[in-house]
């Protein structure tokens, strides 16, 4: 779809209906990003006088009218997520640092500071080729220490550096790759945003302030850095020196043994996993597991919002999410 294909009315109550759906309305910054085509402030200010009735206002925030609710859902979820989001930058450069992985983004509810109930931190990691399923192993390893705390990491979404682009061009991978927060391995960042310039296309705004880390509101909200003392930093020394080790030895033949080895037995685990299919996929280059069909669930919801703004605008609307 081109981006200049609809008119900047239809566009807004589309970016907002999408949102609507996690209960999540929309800053006048946020609107603008997340537009299926493109569009000024000066324009977006315009549009949104026009559409007077058809949608509402509240503080600084933007939604469907009728919907004033989700911003008290909103606020409520942004003070939860500011107190689970040093956590999770924490564990993610901690997997940052463990071996073959080449990138960590924060993903997800999270990511957008909007986390619900749900206190699962969800990660996109990148792997070294040839080491997915041993990357998954390493991240799996770390949840097990974060669920001491009360803690879950999810690393939903690993891809080998040899298998950067996206699978699905469409609107809710395009929402999740300008969503994400990168944590680690900046380069490998810029590559899978760079490889997936499709997702501009979508949404033709956000490729105007790509993510380059966390925004200044998020640094914020994370942890003060403090001079670590001199026995913290032998040990971290003495950590990172076991890593690279353990990551040397896993390089060779061995490493490739323990790679198919364990490739082979978790994927015939989640074959008989309920869900396996449809939104999953799990091979040498790619470990997704979305079992719980996300993206079905999300399409089918944003039709049916659309298709009830039908009936009450006279705006003809297209489902853009295919």
């Amino acid at each position: 779809m081109s981006p200049t294909s609809i008119s900047l009315e239809r566009a807004i109550l589309e970016a907002l209906a999408y949102s609507d759906i996690f209960d999540h309305p929309l800053r006048f910054d946020e609107l603008l990003r997340y537009l299926p085509t493109r569009a000024g402030k000066e324009n977006l200010s315009s549009a949104l006088t026009s559409l007077d009735g058809q949608i509402g206002t509240c503080d600084e925030y933007f939604f469907l009218a009728g919907r004033e609710e989700t911003v008290e859902i909103r606020k409520q979820r942004l003070a939860r997520s500011e107190n689970l989001l040093p956590h999770a930058l924490r564990y993610g450069k901690i997997l940052g640092a463990l071996p073959f992985i080449r990138m960590v983004a924060l993903t997800g509810s999270l990511a957008m500071l909007n986390i619900s109930k749900n206190a699962d931190f969800d990660y996109m990691l990148v792997a070294a080729k040839g080491r997915v399923w041993t990357a998954r192993a390493f991240a799996l390893a770390l949840n097990r220490v974060a669920r001491l705390s009360g803690h879950t990491i999810c690393p939903n979404l690993i891809v080998s550096e040899s298998a950067l682009e996206w699978r699905l061009h469409d609107l809710y991978s395009a929402r999740e790759l300008v969503q994400m927060i990168p944590i680690a391995g900046m380069d490998v960042y810029r590559r899978v945003m760079e490889v997936n310039a499709w997702a501009m296309e979508i949404l033709p705004n956000a490729g105007m302030s790509l993510r380059g880390g966390l925004t200044e509101a998020e640094r914020s909200r994370s942890p003060t850095k403090q001079s670590p003392s001199l026995l913290r930093r032998l040990l971290r020394r003495s950590l990172r020196s076991l890593l690279a080790t353990t990551e040397w030895c896993l390089h060779g033949k061995l490493g490739d043994k323990l790679e198919a080895w364990e490739m082979t037995r978790k994927i015939a685990r989640f074959s008989n996993q309920p869900g396996f299919g449809e939104e999953t996929v799990f091979n040498a280059e790619v470990c997704q597991g979305n079992f719980h069909h996300h993206r079905k669930w999300t399409r089918e919801i944003f039709e049916q919002k659309l298709s009830a703004l039908e009936k009450e605008v006279t705006v003809t609307f297209k489902v853009t999410v295919t």
